[in-house]
């Protein structure tokens, strides 16, 4: 992995009594795409106000790009692109102007700032639509332009946070494969959602936000080895014999049901599925039906972060 672009350490905020932050380290190589997760009231809004100068830690610090993120700190934010939860588009303005307004906003001039909103229009897939205004826009067309907006100054990093919220399928598909391609061309990406799928499919590195910390933080397949998978068999005639005999293949927890369904978990669950097949064809056991379950990254944030109702 390359150096760290963006480097947090030791990062509090408080709000009077009330700490909503509570020593939050990671750190992001450039280019990299990476998850950001939590429940509510995990502290997540908090952190990305932080890195994206909109608010000052109470302790630890920040650092992009070799700059300290700051509310003091104006000429960091260049560097910076986000996707806000909430709308950030103008509906009584179109589509252009929209990306127009902003892009002037960050110092953008003509003709960059024309050739800038055509390559964007074309890119979100608005290009037709760029003279209606955005308030009539369906919710898919609004996030698309509330992520034109965000990047109308070519940031080096991207925070999205839930950039697919109330979309259509064709829009959710058209943004997920907007920031790959951006993502590809070197932009650096935070990505938030408590679409776990969206960040599985999405991101080779995640963090997981609790109670104002970071419980977890490690790739993919790191996360996903924490809980085991799941084999369940239905099987015709078969002996205890034949039970010891699975029960010998190594790394396997059987637990027997009625009526011939066995369930087994295990940490490999396609190495077990193999062992477990040679086994069962030796003996003559007639496999009857077979369910496989891999862990997901939603298992594993359940997992980590308890499975209570918040709001």
């Amino acid at each position: 992995m390359s150096t760290s672009f963006l480097s947090v350490r030791d990062i509090h905020k408080s709000y009077g009594s009330f700490a909503a932050l509570k020593g939050v380290d990671f750190d992001v190589s450039e280019g990299e795409m990476f998850g950001l997760l939590g429940p509510n009231g995990a502290g997540k809004t908090t952190l990305l106000s932080i890195l994206a100068c909109l608010s000052d830690a109470s302790k630890g610090e920040a650092i992009l790009a070799g700059q300290k993120l700051s509310l003091s700190n104006r000429s960091v934010r260049h560097l910076i692109g986000i996707g806000t939860q909430e709308l950030a588009i103008y509906g009584e303005l179109t589509a252009r102007e929209n990306i127009r307004f902003f892009g002037k906003l960050y110092g953008l001039r003509d003709p960059q700032l024309k050739a800038r909103e055509e390559e964007i229009l074309r890119r979100i897939g608005l290009l037709d639509r760029a003279e209606d205004r955005a308030g009539t826009f369906s919710g898919g067309m609004k996030r698309r332009l509330n992520l034109g907006v965000a990047i109308v100054h070519s940031p080096k990093i991207l925070y999205l946070d839930e950039p697919t919220t109330g979309v259509d399928p064709q829009s959710r598909n058209h943004i997920f494969e907007f920031v790959k391609e951006l993502n590809r061309d070197g932009m650096t990406v935070i990505y938030t959602s408590h679409y776990m799928e969206e960040v599985q499919s999405l991101c080779p590195r995640i963090a997981i936000v609790d109670h104002g910390k970071v419980i977890s933080c490690d790739t993919l397949p790191g996360l996903l080895r924490m809980l085991e998978g799941r084999i369940t068999l239905r099987l015709g005639n078969y002996s205890s014999a034949d039970l010891e005999a699975l029960q010998a293949i190594p790394n396997l927890k059987l637990v027997e049901n009625a009526a011939g369904s066995l369930q087994i978990d295990t940490a490999d669950v396609a190495k077990s599925l193999i062992q477990i097949v040679r086994v069962l064809s030796q003996r003559n056991v007639e496999l009857l039906e077979l369910h496989t379950k891999e862990p997901t990254l939603e298992d594993v944030f359940l997992h980590l972060t308890d499975r209570t109702l918040r709001d």
